[in-house]
């Protein structure tokens, strides 16, 4: 399993847009991805725009993005690219 903790950039925090951008890019890798708030122990199938949506990931808050299968460390550092590039 490959973890890393991520900063919410976006202005809107990660929705609409933004989480069909997430969720697609997170379809592309094999490995269980899911996505969490920092702190918290609940987790959230990151390939699902229902779950990501009612994580309600706002601006400023940190995440923690994890990964299994064999592209994990591939699929959790495309993810975090894509949420720090999240500016508007």
């Amino acid at each position: 399993m490959y973890t890393k903790q991520i900063h919410v950039v976006n202005p809107s925090g990660l929705h609409a847009r933004p989480a069909s951008d997430f969720v697609g890019l997170a379809k592309t890798f094999q490995s269980k991805i899911e996505i969490g708030r920092a702190g918290e122990d609940d987790a959230y199938n990151a390939k699902s725009i229902i779950m990501l949506m009612s994580l309600g990931l706002e601006q400023g808050e940190q995440a923690v993005l994890s990964a299994e299968g064999e592209d994990e460390k591939e699929a959790v550092e495309a993810l975090a690219e894509l949420v720090a590039g999240f500016t508007d």
